[in-house]
């Protein structure tokens, strides 16, 4: 059993913690984390969300995300979450009423040494910068609208220059 903590409309810590069916049900507002991964040419690492999962199954997602559990740090949960979902080790030093945290990771990884739980993961892929773009703004063809997550990664782009740009 998961358990958070509970947090106020403002994302304050309250003092209580629920479990992660409570906080669900009565729409307790909680924390979440969320990644991405990007290689050296600026392609973002993305996961295929299981046909088995209750949202978006079947849809390109964010590199990896989840919840942060009770008395856990945001980075703590995002070293856990890449770890459980694609068996990455990454260093430390890197709506459901989430107030989430993003996280930018750079990091070579090959694709063919990734270890998925099948449970949460089908299959994994690079992504170009233009390949997301235009399939963000074709009302986000084949992934997630989770428009907070993409909305980071645009603005991300706007900020980043990659080796293969000009």
């Amino acid at each position: 059993m998961e358990y958070f903590d509970v947090l106020n409309e403002n994302g304050e810590f309250t003092g209580e913690i629920e479990t992660r069916e409570k906080c669900h049900e009565k729409g307790l507002w909680h924390r979440a984390i969320y990644g991405f991964i990007f290689n050296e040419k600026g392609e973002v690492l993305l996961q295929k969300r299981s046909k088995t999962k209750k949202l978006w199954p079947g849809l390109w997602d964010i590199t990896a995300g989840g919840h942060v559990l009770a008395g856990e740090f945001g980075e703590q949960a995002l070293i856990r979450e890449v770890k459980e979902e694609l068996g990455i080790q990454i260093k430390e030093n890197i709506i459901n009423n989430h107030f989430n945290e993003c996280y930018i990771i750079t990091k070579q990884v090959e694709i063919s040494e990734i270890k998925l739980q099948k449970e949460e993961v089908e299959e994994i892929k690079w992504f170009s910068k233009q390949e997301i773009l235009e399939r963000i703004n074709n009302n986000f063809d084949g992934i997630t609208d989770k428009t907070g997550s993409w909305n980071f990664l645009k603005k991300y782009y706007e900020t980043k220059v990659f080796k293969d740009e000009k």
